[in-house]
């Protein structure tokens, strides 16, 4: 059904078939539109696409409609039609998926450590200011020295703890260290605790190859879902973890130039959460990820409603475009409209802009890298149907599918190994107690603490530490006459409280 050929991946048909080349799919693409106007359905059949040919896929889905794509497609009668109108015969297909999940409900757990997050992530996830971001960096840093390993949130509270403790000693090194800055740290980490992402931080943590699994028989790339209806009630953990993800990929794969197919695909939906509010250090690095990470063979598609939610510096690295229809209702739809067309290499048949309102459910305006790596030109084109099933699938297949997950067992239990609490919390068990003198007789008999301040009124009071002999002397006589004093004040207080 799926109309593909070798090296290209069959998106619809225009007045001609469209395909997406594979050899230039690690060029990145995009796919916008308004809800309800086909992104969804677009995304699966690329997914689909890139799995037939042996590309693992990693996608978020957003509101589950995604997850169909774990069974056989059923044939409603809309993507029949569809099938007949663009020329192809309709054939379900089932594709290999691993279902993943933050929280570890609808999926098996995804976890990384708090070192893989690393300092600068973290800021962002925990909305710090640049004086924050700066002592949460002298964390990570005496941990590394100290040999402290970082792996969830109780080894971090830890750190921030002895950090807080030792803030006069690190001064000197790092420079200022207020523990009222490591205060507003700890109460970040408590709101980013209550959002859940404690269940994301730790061991196991998942390792980047089995999201590039092959499926051995079928020759098809495993898909992994990212369950993200919950997440998204966290939108900062979301975009975090994905950018995190990108980082990952980026920093264990080996450059392999262009291949003839990209190593694996990755969807970012909902791309919007990834730049809101981005301080201008993590934006340059989203942007250096973006433009480097294609050598490595990874392709990145971003999907969101707007094009105006994608910085230009990384809107300018997307060769591949899909765009669904838009509404031009007020002055900011208006310009996203333009902006959408004025991405496009024209078409004299077509007034992009006009059409880009015009679309129906299923139809985009499509442009590709050709094989020079020019787009080209734009052209209104049906979209294939997917194979797989469309729609969300029920919670008991989910649990079937996840039942057979070939990672099954590996990531499903919480590990935890010795790390920076453990560790720090044996030393403080291991440091020796200050001495702290015996309780006199006087103290004994409930008097102590009238002694204490009677004591500090003549000079005198608790002392620390070793006394000489001649101050053993002193104090002790100083304590019997602070005793004979007290009995007095209090004979006359009880005595005159008598009379009255």
């Amino acid at each position: 059904m799926s109309g593909d050929i070798d090296g290209k991946i069959f998106l619809g048909r225009s007045d001609k078939p469209e395909y997406l080349s594979l050899k230039l799919a690690n060029r990145h693409g995009l796919a916008t539109g308004a809800t309800g106007t086909g992104k969804t359905v677009t995304l699966q059949t690329l997914a689909e696409g890139f799995s037939r040919a042996g590309v693992p896929v990693f996608a978020a889905d957003i509101k589950g409609d995604l997850s169909g794509i774990a069974m056989p497609g059923e044939g409603p009668d809309w993507i029949v039609k569809r099938c007949a109108e663009i020329g192809i015969d309709y054939v379900p297909d089932e594709f290999p998926v691993i279902f993943w999940d933050l929280f570890g409900e609808q999926g098996h757990p995804v976890r990384a450590t708090v070192s893989e997050m690393g300092p600068l992530l973290l800021a962002r996830l925990m909305n710090l200011n640049e004086v924050q971001e700066g002592v949460l960096n002298v964390v990570f840093r005496v941990a590394d020295e100290q040999g402290l390993l970082l792996l969830d949130l109780k080894d971090l509270r830890a750190m921030l703890a002895f950090v807080a403790e030792n803030a006069g000693k690190l001064t000197t090194s790092y420079g200022n260290v207020s523990t009222a800055t490591v205060g507003a740290i700890q109460r970040q980490l408590l709101v980013l605790e209550n959002q859940g992402a404690d269940k994301f931080f730790g061991e196991p943590a998942l390792k980047i190859s089995d999201l590039m699994r092959v499926e051995p028989r079928s020759g098809y790339g495993t898909i992994s879902i990212l369950a993200a209806d919950k997440l998204m009630g966290a939108p900062q953990l979301y975009a975090t973890f994905l950018l995190w993800l990108l980082s990952e990929l980026f920093e264990e794969l080996p450059e392999v130039g262009d291949p003839d197919k990209p190593k694996v695909v990755f969807f970012f939906d909902e791309a919007h959460l990834l730049f809101d509010g981005a301080p201008k250090a993590l934006l340059q690095k989203i942007e250096q990820v973006v433009r480097l990470i294609r050598s490595k063979g990874v392709g990145v598609y971003f999907v969101t409603q707007n094009p105006l939610d994608v910085p230009e510096s990384v809107l300018a690295q997307l060769g591949n475009r899909v765009q669904h229809a838009l509404r031009a209702f007020t002055p900011r739809d208006q310009k996203a409209v333009k902006s959408a067309a004025d991405t496009f290499r024209p078409n004299p048949a077509l007034d992009t802009a006009r059409v880009i309102t015009e679309l129906g459910k299923g139809e985009a305006l499509v442009s590709t890298l050709e094989g020079n790596g020019t787009p080209s030109i734009v052209q209104r084109t049906l979209i294939a149907p997917p194979a797989g099933r469309v729609g969300p699938i029920t919670p008991e297949l989910r649990r079937v599918a996840i039942q057979r997950s070939p990672v099954r067992g590996i990531y499903d239990e919480t590990l935890d190994a010795d790390s920076a609490y453990e560790m720090l919390a044996r030393r403080a068990a291991e440091s020796p107690a200050p001495e702290t003198p015996a309780p006199t007789q006087a103290d004994a008999a409930g008097g102590g603490w009238i002694s204490d301040v009677l004591g500090g009124l003549f000079g005198g009071g608790r002392t620390r530490g070793r006394m000489t002999i001649s101050e053993q002397v002193t104090r002790q006589v100083t304590r019997e006459v602070t005793n004979q004093v007290t009995k007095a004040i209090l004979r006359n207080i009880l005595g005159g409280a008598r009379r009255r």
